[in-house]
């Protein structure tokens, strides 16, 4: 690969993208703390056995941001929170500065605006939205939103990593959502609504999306699966209502998969 990646960031889409790019080459993945930095090394080794041939030990997870300076594409991928990822856009803004190095910044937000991300990261120029689909290693699109004035050159090495990668790229609008959740959850929000109006069991709403539209997961499980804190807040910058059931579960910390519960309990 012509990049060399560094992450910010160390939960599933940082280490899926972590271990997509393994495949190839070594890759920088920074963690807030200790603690973190151990997860995220549980993390890769355990979606690295799941693939064939992938060395978990070209991912090199360190705890200073600034290690990441020798970085030519910097990714942050950090909780879909404005303030959390425009904090750490504009750490890797200046790290960039700093390191004398002309580095893509990028973000992987599903729901935020890359107009506002580009300007607390000081370098519209080089920014682009880099939108990453769970598991990232299997997932094959990636959505590209750009700000007004990034360069064509930005453009054209976002479109080669992309390629590099095995993915590909498809240019959307920086809207909230872009292409995909914009269209997705709203039908994940009437599932659950549809759950409540007329008491359905979600495995029952999940096998007519599976056994009759040929989704390949129903819609409750898939929610479970990216997560009911990140769909919420997906939720809310879609401006879309937020079913209740989904709110009180994340209210009381059941989030999915990543919680060993939400609409379904997993061992």
């Amino acid at each position: 690969m012509q990049e060399r990646l560094g992450i910010a960031g160390s939960g599933v889409i940082a280490c899926g993208l972590a271990v997509a790019v393994a495949e190839r080459d070594e890759v920088l993945l920074w963690a807030r703390s200790s603690d973190s930095a151990h997860r995220a090394r549980a993390r890769v080794v355990e979606t690295c056995s799941k693939l064939s041939g992938i060395d978990p030990d070209r991912v090199r997870i360190v705890t200073d941001l600034d290690e990441l300076g020798r970085a030519t594409f910097l990714v942050e991928a950090v909780i879909e929170q404005r303030g959390s990822k425009a904090a750490v856009l504009s750490d890797l803004g200046e790290l960039a500065r700093h390191a004398g190095a002309d580095a893509v910044l990028a973000t992987t937000t599903s729901s935020l605006s890359i107009a506002e991300l580009a300007s607390a990261s000081g370098h519209p120029e080089n920014f682009v939205g880099f939108h990453l689909f769970n598991p990232v290693p299997k997932m094959k699109l990636v959505e590209l939103a750009f700000p007004p004035d990034a360069a064509p050159e930005t453009r054209r090495r976002a479109r080669e990593l992309c390629k590099a990668l095995g993915k590909t790229p498809i240019e959307v609008p920086d809207i909230p959502g872009f292409v995909v959740n914009r269209l997705l959850f709203p039908y994940l929000f009437s599932a659950v609504a549809l759950m409540s109006e007329t008491g359905m069991a979600p495995g029952d709403v999940d096998d007519c999306m599976t056994l009759g539209a040929g989704m390949p997961m129903g819609p409750i499980a898939l929610l479970d699966y990216v997560g009911l804190d990140v769909s919420s807040a997906i939720g809310e910058s879609l401006e879309v209502p937020v079913p209740q059931p989904l709110v009180e579960l994340v209210e009381a910390g059941s989030l999915g998969r990543k919680t060993g519960a939400g609409f379904y309990r997993y061992d």
